[in-house]
């Protein structure tokens, strides 16, 4: 489902965008933002040499695959610690988890039906996937206390090429708690990446099955485990980045839905806030293997796809309580460009 231009999205936008003006003790230098950013590198590089591990620790989403690479910044948040309390809604409906369930079972499949209706044009090989979207990240030192950084603004431009490619897009981040802002940074691989799992083309997402048995099971088989956490919540979170980075023909959209309904462990939540402020309902999972949480937030009267949220479940002993947000997204548009590094024209309609 894609997000158009309009007013509506304009005026949150703007709205969103005054919170870019956030205390200055959010902020680093950038020098600092570049050393962390080197000290996480390291980390990932340690973490796939041990042979077991200590404890769970969140995820770290930037060795997932090239398309969560853009989120430079949020990676950081899957490596550290967090001193801030919870979002704005409670999460702790009367309802069992059985009812949870079910709902959210209801609520994806209906999903599923508004992403069919949905109609997407086909991208071609030589375009861009556009994706303008407001974020908000953890800052700091690692394995000390940090705070959630000021909400600012990512544009991704995903290439479109078949390949095998080494460059599978540009991200710039722009505004306060932004790395390297203003800056247009290549999304790198230093070995050829072709179409597929880790280089989600259009053409590569309209070849997958639209059963979605089918597709749950290529998930499963292809989508890799990082950060402790189940196969089962890989797949989930999986699912969450093609469906809200990418755009397909809406048959494999809706299959995705589908097939995330039928992820173990998935519940519904029925109020939320993305980072634009804009409140609808949520599906998410929590992973006891990992101790992380991610929920999906969907409009309440038209389902569409508004952003995405992840939170930390364990208590720790510097100040991180069970339920602890880690990061906020929200997609302010999605399209289609024949250009990267330029973002599209602004319409008045």
């Amino acid at each position: 489902m894609n997000n158009s231009n309009t007013p509506h999205a304009a005026s949150v936008r703007s709205e969103a965008e005054e919170l870019l003006s956030a205390p200055a003790e959010w902020d680093l230098p950038p020098s600092r933002h570049l050393h962390h950013k080197d000290v996480l590198m390291q980390h990932i590089d340690h973490d796939r040499t041990r042979s077991t591990q200590a404890r769970p620790t969140p995820r770290r989403r930037l060795a997932r695959g090239v398309v969560l690479l853009p989120l430079a910044s949020m990676a950081l948040a899957g490596v550290l610690i967090v001193t801030l309390s919870g979002g704005d809604d409670d999460t702790s409906a009367p309802a069992t988890r059985a009812d949870r369930a079910s709902s959210a079972s209801a609520t994806l499949n209906r999903i599923a039906v508004a992403a069919m209706a949905t109609d997407t044009k086909p991208v071609k090989d030589g375009q861009f996937v556009y994706v303008e979207s407001l974020i908000r990240s953890n800052e700091g030192t690692f394995d000390g206390p940090v705070r959630l950084g000021a909400v600012h603004t990512r544009e991704a431009w995903m290439s479109q090429d078949p390949g095998p490619v080494t460059n599978t897009g540009w991200i710039r981040e722009s505004g306060k708690g932004a790395v390297m802002p203003g800056q247009l940074v290549p999304v790198e691989s230093s070995d050829p990446v072709p179409a597929g799992i880790d280089h989600p083309t259009y053409t590569w997402l309209a070849s997958l099955p639209t059963d979605p048995d089918a597709l749950l099971e290529l998930l499963y088989a292809q989508t890799r485990v990082d950060g402790g956490e189940s196969k089962e919540q890989a797949v989930f979170s999986k699912i969450g980045d093609l469906v809200s980075e990418t755009i397909m023909p809406s048959a494999n959209a809706a299959a995705f839905y589908k097939a995330a309904a039928k992820i173990p462990g998935v519940q519904e939540i029925p109020d939320a806030v993305d980072a634009a402020g804009r409140r609808g309902i949520a599906v998410t999972r929590e992973d006891a293997s990992s101790a992380t949480r991610d929920e999906w937030i969907f409009d309440k009267e038209t389902l569409a796809f508004l952003g995405a949220r992840s939170y930390l479940t364990k208590d720790e002993a510097n100040g991180v309580t069970s339920d602890t947000l880690f990061s906020t997204s929200a997609i302010m548009e999605r399209t289609v460009v024949d250009q990267h590094g330029k973002a599209p024209a602004k319409t008045d309609s």
